[in-house]
């Protein structure tokens, strides 16, 4: 064969086996082209919200009044201007989410509700830093619950598949916030899912199953579980919130929201990111960083960790003592409702037993007590049925109920920033509290500590000797 003719050979050859690669490759270009195109389509559709937001912030209120009750209009919510505060009104909320935080009795933001809502409602990812009991959970949930009034979905969308999802380190902590959700969202129509361990998994199918899912509150384990099963789709997930992020690392669940961080869309156009935390480590920078986009960075500090509505005294007792100390105090003081912290899990359930025998109503609550054992203790503990709640820090840091007028603590924590959201448990929204510490000679070591960390000059006084007298 010559030359010319052996060109020629391998020409046809190379022009046949071209024509085969761009066949095959127009295959995989016109696949993939689909597969971008749905994706741009499903993208479009899950933005929509923040193109149409800059132009059409008064829709909000024909769309959301018909859903208020009956006889109820935004003139019978009045709220007076007030200097150095921010009014819900200042935000044009939604008439539904009005109503609701008029029966709420909400007046005035707090700093971190005044700092975040106003991005959050422009759709801008936010890093948050602000101490346990300052109304965080009401500034994301006011923005996820007015984008999901505004931005209604046309399509009909698969079953268990959130617009918005929020994960919380703690079972008490998630299904809090879900209460708090269905209470802002009452007149909304929105549907709200908990999904956390310990808890019945067929009856949180049965809620996932029952309509579309509108706001999804979990844990990491369970929401996994659901993902992997393929009962929960969080590939159009809007809006992503994660709560007490310093939390989730310390309990080494970071790994698990890395996986749950994959399945929902990406960051920034296609997926709006919440985060806060109570610190602002290296750690929770760099991941925040990771999972979020041009982000808006609030940080509330204020000069003390501690807030000045809060009481907080020590007395300096003998470890003997400390039992007939506690009994007295609560007596003398006709105290109804007070959490008392340990720092073990054995020391919770002695205390407690020791309790019960003396007649008093108390109960425990520590990590090796049942979930559904924890939510009626937490039922009977804000109904009042329960006077005492022993809790372990793990345990008592997801608690956010109303009308605790006592923090005692038992032990000092081993670790300051505990004793932070310890008495967070007290002075809740705008209300007093009193924060008690007994100090033996086996803890006292730790009150430099926890000043140093709290930067309050802890009053340390002897107790009265009537608190001290024999139990009868």
């Amino acid at each position: 064969m010559s030359t010319e003719q052996s060109v020629q050979s391998q020409n046809t050859a190379d022009k046949k086996d071209s024509k085969g690669n761009q066949g095959r490759q127009e295959g995989r270009d016109s696949r993939s082209g689909r597969e971008r195109s749905e994706a741009k389509d499903r993208g479009e559709k899950r933005n929509t919200r923040r193109r149409r937001r800059s132009n059409n912030s008064n829709r909000r209120h024909s769309t959301a009044t018909a859903r208020t009750s009956a006889g109820w209009t935004p003139a019978d919510f009045v709220v007076a201007p007030q200097d150095g505060k921010r009014r819900f009104h200042d935000f044009n909320l939604p008439d539904a989410v009005m109503h609701a935080i008029a029966d709420l009795e909400f007046q005035y933001c707090t700093p971190i509700q005044a700092a975040t809502i106003e991005h959050s409602l422009a759709g801008k990812d936010i890093i948050g830093k602000a101490q346990t009991g300052t109304g965080k959970t009401v500034a994301f949930l006011l923005g996820i619950i007015t984008d999901l009034i505004d931005y209604p979905l046309e399509d009909r969308r698969r079953r268990g598949e959130p617009r918005a999802l929020i994960v919380a380190p703690t079972r008490e902590l998630a299904l809090q916030i879900a209460a708090d959700a269905e209470g802002l969202a009452k007149y909304a129509g929105l549907h709200v899912v908990s999904l956390v361990g310990g808890m019945d998994y067929d009856r949180q199918r049965r809620q996932l199953r029952e309509k579309d899912v509108d706001i999804l509150v979990a844990t990491p384990g369970r929401l996994i579980d659901f993902v992997n099963s393929k009962e929960v789709d969080l590939y159009n997930v809007e809006v992503l919130v994660l709560d007490e992020a310093d939390r989730m690392l310390s309990m080494g669940f970071i790994p698990d929201v890395r996986t749950i961080i994959r399945n929902t869309p990406r960051k920034g156009t296609d997926r709006q990111t919440l985060l806060y935390s109570a610190t602002f480590s290296e750690d929770i920078m760099n991941l925040a960083n990771q999972w979020t986009q041009e982000p808006e960075v609030i940080e509330i500090e204020p000069e003390k960790k501690t807030t000045d509505n809060v009481a907080q005294k020590v007395f300096l007792v003998a470890g003997d003592d400390k039992y007939k100390l506690l009994r007295n105090y609560i007596r003398i003081n006709n105290i109804e409702k007070v959490i008392v912290f340990c720092n073990r899990r054995h020391q919770t359930r002695d205390l407690a037993a020791r309790l019960e025998k003396d007649g008093i109503k108390a109960a425990l609550m520590s990590g090796e007590i049942p979930q559904n054992k924890r939510l009626k203790v937490l039922e009977g503990f804000r109904e009042g049925d329960i006077q005492v709640l022993v809790a372990t820090d793990v345990a008592g840091r997801g608690i956010h109920i109303d009308g605790v007028t006592h923090v005692i603590n038992y032990q000092l924590p081993e670790d300051p920033d505990d004793y932070v959201h310890r008495i967070g448990r007290t002075g809740r929204a705008g209300a007093t509290g009193t924060s008690i510490c007994f100090a033996c000679e086996q803890d006292s070591f730790m009150i430099p500590e926890v000043e140093a960390e709290t930067g309050v000059k802890l009053e340390c006084v002897h107790p009265d000797p009537e608190l001290l007298e024999d139990l009868a």
